[in-house]
């Protein structure tokens, strides 16, 4: 397992990371469709994930109605994990009851939230603690100045963000610049072989600011999971065939996995594996998220880590997955590039 610093901080997180959506879902939910992990399975995965040198879990208050947290938690004293040889990262953001407050940024329900995280996770303090989507009802400066109490009372000891626009994002760095407060120090997307819409804005803005990237579902809610092709789609009871999220333009995942199932085939691995060893290969990633129902499962996602892609494949894989060049990228690569050259030249000596 290799371990890169979380955006600007001297943290050290694993490459993957255990995700725990699958954790605590019941009766006819959203979350029973995604996952129904008790504690005895969850004590099994947490163990397994540890023991492969995973460091980093990531969690959130809304997961199966906060169960996700609890059964978290309750798996870490159960295996007496060390706390200082684990990273905890929550959220923020989504309902957690039926009152007007009782959701998005505002400093009550951040402050309400910490709280209610932490006595679910039985921690006294949360190690990366992300808003978790945006909210048009708070001001940012708010949410900012809140998050950081959070860090200045020990709560918590670094924030990020979660499904941002860049220009969002960087609206909140610029406040805690000029305030001097604690900012964002990674940021929680959807990226994903079959998905690369962040490349246009936000990868960008990443690298500009510094901030590192924790991928949410890499292999695009098991689509790339090596169930599905363009003549499979799909056994009954999988994920994607009563749960169809993320979107994902179908027929461009079918040319990726078509572009995949050789290189598979290959290095005598699964998709799966070679659509995370692909996440791992970018620059920009930090983190990438892996879940599992079943230890076989997780198993096979922890193999992604020692796959390494040739210039070869990599190539290949990009010429079928690359998205489309939309304005402003296609006009600033056009324009920037005698500029672009002249700085290359200048690197060369």
């Amino acid at each position: 397992m290799r371990y890169r610093t979380l955006g600007r901080t001297g943290l050290f997180v694993s490459e993957l990371c255990l995700g725990t959506m699958t954790f605590g879902g019941s009766g006819e939910t959203m979350w029973a469709r995604i996952g129904q992990l008790q504690q005895a399975e969850v004590d099994t995965l947490v163990g397994q994930a540890l023991d492969a040198g995973i460091n980093f879990i990531d969690t959130a208050d809304v997961y199966a109605g906060g169960v996700s947290e609890q059964l978290t938690g309750q798996a870490l004293k159960n295996l007496k994990v060390p706390r200082d040889q684990v990273v905890v990262a929550t959220k923020v953001f989504g309902d957690t009851g039926t009152g007007p407050n009782a959701r998005g940024l505002s400093r009550s329900h951040i402050l309400d939230g910490v709280k209610a995280s932490l006595r679910r996770l039985q921690l006294d303090h949360i190690d990366l603690y992300q808003v978790h989507a945006f909210d048009p009802a708070t001001p940012i400066e708010e949410t900012v100045r809140a998050l950081d109490q959070l860090v200045r009372h020990g709560h918590v000891r670094y924030v990020g963000v979660s499904n941002w626009a860049a220009w969002q994002i960087v609206k909140a760095l610029g406040i805690a610049e000029r305030l001097g407060l604690s900012r964002f120090e990674s940021l929680q997307a959807y990226y994903t072989v079959a998905g690369r819409d962040l490349e246009r804005e936000i990868v960008p803005m990443l690298q500009s600011e510094g901030l590192g990237l924790m991928v949410w579902s890499p292999l695009a809610g098991g689509l790339l999971s090596g169930k599905y092709s363009r003549s499979q789609q799909g056994e009954a009871g999988s994920r994607r065939t009563h749960f169809d999220f993320p979107p994902v333009d179908k027929a461009r995942a079918w040319d990726v996995i078509d572009a995949m199932q050789p290189v598979a085939q290959a290095q005598g691995v699964s998709v799966a594996q070679v659509a995370l060893a692909w996440l791992l290969h970018q620059p920009v990633v930090t983190s990438v998220i892996v879940g599992a129902k079943k230890p076989e499962q997780l198993a096979d996602n922890l193999k992604a880590g020692a796959l390494r892609l040739s210039a070869e494949e990599l190539a290949a894989i990009d010429a079928a997955s690359r998205p489309a060049p939309e304005y402003p990228g296609w006009m600033l690569e056009r324009q920037g590039e005698a500029r672009r050259g002249q700085v290359q030249a200048a690197r060369l000596g």
